[in-house]
């Protein structure tokens, strides 16, 4: 049964007149008639004064704060939802239910404040720890020149070189840390075009081959076959993401290990794998490799060198290419990135080629 001011009335005025005309008819000197008019003046007494208390005084409060109520769930929902208008018969328990639903949002919306302190006060902790690194190196570099060894020309020259590495590092980590920034404001607008994904992945392979020698490491492109692959993406920006994988995949890999950069073509996607047989990456920390600055294994990290943005930047970079990135991973076994991306159709391509 719905509960209103006017369903509690009548039930209450019911339950009066009632009382009231049996109280009457047992009385000798009352005739029937005296019985129906004092059932007549309780009940309507009865009705109009619960009436009016329930009516202007506690529903019309009980809506009031019922649609506060709803209104401020509508604008912390940014929007509407139909959860959000179902109403339940008995008022109270409605009211009970939006305020255990507000309730349960803001315990959720603090929870996400504190993880997102969390994240901040490590992200300082590290910008400030990246930064402080070159920035003491090339200071001591400098100063020790100062100091006399600059008259010492083999000294000078190995710190000078020491110091413009420690300057160039400093300089990427800025400008990785600015290229974050501005496509995480939407500053940076990707470049689409249509081009094959074998020649972009053969240009990657090529850009890393020297680097991959150095540790005789064997890195390979493995495709279903040598037909082109078009696909519409912004082609630095992708090239970016891959070549950041692939060179992660030597960094992080042993002597004699190997990258595989892996096709896989579906109906309408290809997907990307980059593959290694190298360090891998434990279960915990596989969630958050992509946050900026956070470091699997620091000492391991440190040596390897980098400036500890760049899976962020491939995310963020294919976030606006409206895919995502993952990854499998097993200590000591390796680990493998993959992302999927939309194939152009032929007729499409055929079109663009006429």
């Amino acid at each position: 049964m719905y509960f209103n001011a006017k369903s509690v009335s009548l039930l209450l005025a019911l339950c009066v007149g009632g009382i009231t005309a049996a109280f009457l008819s047992i009385i000798p000197d009352v005739s029937i008639m005296g019985v129906v008019v004092g059932l007549i003046i309780s009940f309507s007494s009865s009705f109009l004064l619960t009436y009016f208390v329930l009516e202007f005084i506690f529903f019309k409060e009980i809506s009031n704060i019922h649609r506060q109520i709803h209104e401020l769930r509508q604008k912390q929902s940014n929007g509407f939802s139909p959860e959000l208008g179902q109403k339940q018969k008995n008022p109270i328990v409605d009211i009970k239910s939006q305020i255990n639903h507000y309730a349960k949002m803001k315990e959720d919306e603090i929870a996400q404040l504190k993880q997102m302190e969390q994240y901040r006060k490590e992200f300082l902790a590290n910008i400030s720890h990246e930064l402080k690194t070159p920035i003491f190196a090339t200071q001591g570099f400098i100063l020790t020149l100062l100091d006399g060894a600059v008259n010492d020309k083999n000294v000078r020259d190995r710190f000078l070189k020491k110091a413009a590495k420690s300057l160039n590092a400093l300089n990427i980590l800025v400008e990785d840390l600015l290229t974050v920034s501005k496509i995480e404001a939407g500053e940076i607008n990707m470049e689409f075009e249509e081009f094959d994904v074998q020649v972009m992945l053969v240009d990657v392979l090529e850009q890393v081959e020297q680097k991959a020698e150095k540790k005789n490491i064997t890195v390979t492109l493995e495709a279903p076959s040598d037909d082109p692959i078009y696909i519409n993406a912004d082609y630095n920006r992708l090239k970016q993401v891959v070549l950041n994988l692939v060179v992660n995949g030597i960094k992080y890999n042993n002597k004699n290990g190997w990258v595989k950069v892996i096709l896989e073509v579906k109906e309408d996607t290809v997907t990307i794998n980059v593959k290694d047989n190298g360090f891998g990456i434990p279960e915990e920390d596989q969630n958050r490799i992509f946050e900026r600055f956070y470091r699997v294994e620091k000492s391991r990290t440190k040596k390897q060198g980098g400036s500890g943005l760049g899976l962020a930047i491939c995310k963020h970079i294919l976030e606006r290419h409206d895919t995502g990135i993952s990854v499998t991973s097993t200590p000591e076994e390796g680990s493998n990135f993959s992302f999927d991306l939309k194939l152009v159709n032929d007729t499409e391509n055929e079109d663009t080629e006429l």
